[in-house]
């Protein structure tokens, strides 16, 4: 039963990603600027009031990957945006034509896919009301979007939180972008996130003993990825891992697949951006570590880390059948570094209140 549910919703969520994806032709920032006028332009003011914020709004850097239900209570606030419940079909059209705008073929059938196993869970568990619920990934538009100011969005929900900031029609920052699956591996075998555990188990086991011993940093996998959901991504005080320098040709080609299934989520203009940074990376300082078993769903966690970006996976919740993604930029989540340097030289009239980038 909960397969043939799951098999249902993800047919689904594969038309929806053809035909969302299937938009006209244009840059990646174009795009994203129709797609967020276009969903706007579809609310009444009691939806355009709940969908659209302030670009400056402190909830624009507030994130988290957790179920809806008791989020105000656990943290302290309340997710903002439009979910798909309080949409008309149409409005779920165009949203689904913003959040294809931010991703790519595969990261949008992979976004479709997660949401889909909301309602797995939900026959599972036997939920409760509003526990789990498939429509609830809230869609946020920051500031007016337009290619000569600075406006961004997000979608976020359970194991789902896509950011995106955008300044004189130029995208600064795709990141944080999280992916999470529970279950990780579905009755019949399905996963989500199967490739992401499959190229990082597949270079750990790839290494040689001297190599163990520096690329694993923990017998027991940590809970949870370590940046969680700060606002700023740091890795303080953690052991370094295996540098890309001290692996075999054979193992640093690994380590690029296992690096690209990430770059791929995102639209191929994005996706080169991300390329452009592993590569500017000197092999010293491009690191792998592992924390865990070495066997299937025994638990396990890795991170890829340079000095601008990390990627880290974990699967331990749920006896090991709950997985967390993420791709982090160490000074551009939300697009940090650039607006900074843009307001340290540009007060817009502002004199000595001008903004700078929060900590």
């Amino acid at each position: 039963m909960r397969k043939q549910a799951f098999v249902r919703t993800l047919f689904l969520a594969m038309a929806v990603a053809a035909l969302s994806i299937a938009y006209e032709k244009a840059s990646t920032e174009k795009s994203m600027e129709t797609a967020a006028t276009r969903f706007l332009s579809s609310l009444d003011q009691a939806g355009k009031a709940k969908a659209q914020q302030d670009f400056s709004s402190e909830g624009r850097q507030k994130w988290h990957f957790v179920p809806d239900s008791n989020f105000e209570s656990t943290y302290g606030y309340g997710r903002n945006g439009l979910t798909y419940k309080m949409m008309t079909p149409n409005q779920r059209s165009l949203a689904n034509a913003l959040l294809a705008s931010g991703l790519s073929r595969d990261g949008m059938i992979k976004a479709l896919s997660i949401m889909s196993q909301e309602e797995v869970l939900r026959v599972k568990e036997n939920a409760p009301e509003g526990r789990r619920d498939a429509e609830k990934y809230y869609f946020s538009v920051f500031g007016k979007p337009s290619m000569s100011s600075d406006w961004g969005w997000r979608v976020e929900g359970h194991h789902i939180s896509l950011h995106y900031t955008l300044r004189n029609g130029r995208l600064v920052s795709a990141s944080p972008t999280f992916f999470g699956a529970n279950p990780h591996k579905i009755d019949g075998g399905f996963r989500s996130l199967g490739a992401e555990e499959d190229l990082g188990r597949d270079l750990v086991t790839s290494l040689n003993d001297k190599q163990r011993k520096t690329a694993i940093v923990a017998d027991v996998a940590y809970t949870d990825v370590l940046t969680k959901a700060d606002s700023r991504a740091k890795l303080d005080d953690q052991p370094r891992g295996l540098a890309a320098s001290e692996m075999s040709a054979k193992q640093r080609e690994m380590l690029m697949a296992l690096i690209e299934q990430y770059v791929a989520n995102v639209p191929a203009s994005v996706a080169a951006e991300r390329r452009k940074a592993v590569q500017a990376t000197k092999q010293g300082n491009l690191l792998f570590a592992w924390a865990g078993a070495l066997e299937p769903e025994k638990g396990d966690y890795y991170r890829v880390q340079s000095p601008t970006f990390l990627i880290e996976y974990d699967n331990t919740q749920n006896d090991a059948n709950h997985s967390h993604t993420v791709w982090r930029d160490f000074e551009g989540d939300f697009g940090r570094d650039v607006l900074a340097l843009h307001y340290q030289f540009d007060d817009h009239g502002l004199g000595k209140q001008r903004p700078v980038a929060a900590d």
